[in-house]
C-alpha cells in the first residue's frame, strides 16, 4: 500500500506540518488503521477512498479518529492532485465535516472549510496555570482559543500538558497580534496525543474568523510559531474559513501489511 508524507503549509520540508496520507481502493479495518496511525507517530495520518468523482477521507491521531484537520486535506489534496490525478486542479472531500473543496493555484491549495462559532468565556486560573500565561480573552468553539498580549509571549509559551488535559475544548490554542503577520499562534492537543502541533488548520477556523473580525479585514496571513512553522492564508466569508498554504512531499512509501 502506497503511503506519501507531505509537509503542509510549508514550501520546503522539514518545515510545515507533516502528515501520512494514503489512498486506498477500499477501507481497512479501523483497527489497522490506527495500527498505522500510531506506526507513524504523526500528528495525523488520513485514509482517502475514491467514490466516482470525489474522495472519501478520513483523520487520525495516535489517539484516535478526528472530525477535521486541515493540514492532512491539505496534503491528501497536494498527493491527488500531483501524484493520483495531476490533470485537475480541484479535489472534493466527503469527511465527518461535511464536503470539504480544495482548488489548486499558483501555487497554492486552497481549502475551504467550516468556521467554528465562538463565544467568549471567562478566564481562569486553570488556563493560567496550565498555559504558564494569564490569556487576556478566551474563547469556545470546538477547541479552546486564548488570546495572549504579545507575539513573544505566544513564543515563550512552556505549558503544562497535563493540565492542559482538563481544560475544555479538543485542543488549545494561544494566538496574538504579530509582528511580521496579522496574527501568530501554537496549538497544543495532548488529549489527541499531540504536545505540540507544529501547523493547525482546523485551529485557524476558530484563529482566522476572531483577528478578521477583530482586524477588520476579509483577509489575514497567520503565522504558526511551532518550532517548524508555517503560514496560512486565511479569509472568512459567511460561516466557511477559506485556508490557503503550500506543500513539499518528504517521502513515498510502501506499507507491507503482510
Amino acid at each position: 500500500m502506497k503511503q506519501y508524507i507531505v509537509d503542509a503549509f510549508s514550501d520546503r520540508v522539514f518545515h510545515g506540518n507533516p502528515a501520512a496520507i494514503c489512498i486506498l481502493d477500499q477501507w481497512l479495518p479501523q483497527e489497522q488503521m490506527m495500527d498505522i496511525t500510531r506506526e507513524n507517530n504523526l500528528s495525523e495520518t488520513a485514509f482517502a477512498v475514491k467514490k466516482q468523482d470525489r474522495y472519501h477521507l478520513r483523520w487520525f491521531t495516535p489517539a484516535g479518529e478526528i472530525d477535521l484537520c486541515g493540514h492532512a486535506t491539505l496534503a491528501a489534496a497536494f498527493v491527488v492532485l500531483t501524484k493520483i490525478e495531476p490533470q485537475k486542479n480541484t479535489v472534493i472531500f466527503e469527511t465527518l465535516s461535511g464536503n470539504l473543496t480544495v482548488t489548486r493555484h499558483n501555487g497554492l491549495y486552497e481549502m475551504d472549510f467550516p468556521a467554528y462559532e465562538l463565544r467568549e468565556v471567562p478566564v481562569t486560573r486553570q488556563m493560567a496555570d496550565a498555559l504558564g500565561a494569564a490569556p487576556l480573552a478566551a474563547y469556545m468553539g470546538r477547541d479552546l482559543m486564548c488570546v495572549l498580549e504579545s507575539e513573544a509571549d505566544v513564543k515563550k509559551l512552556s505549558p503544562n500538558l497535563e493540565k492542559a488535559k482538563d481544560l475544555p475544548g479538543l485542543l488549545l490554542h494561544a494566538t496574538a497580534p504579530g509582528s511580521e503577520t496579522d496574527c501568530v499562534s501554537r496549538t497544543f492537543a495532548p488529549k489527541c496525543g499531540v504536545p505540540e502541533d507544529p501547523v493547525c488548520g482546523s485551529g485557524h477556523c476558530h484563529i482566522a474568523p476572531y483577528w478578521t473580525a477583530r482586524l477588520q479585514k476579509p483577509r489575514i496571513t497567520a503565522y504558526q510559531a511551532s518550532v517548524r512553522g508555517g503560514t496560512l492564508y486565511c479569509a472568512v466569508e459567511g460561516g466557511r474559513v477559506k485556508l490557503s498554504g503550500k506543500a513539499a512531499l518528504y517521502a513515498e512509501s510502501e506499507i507491507c501489511l503482510d
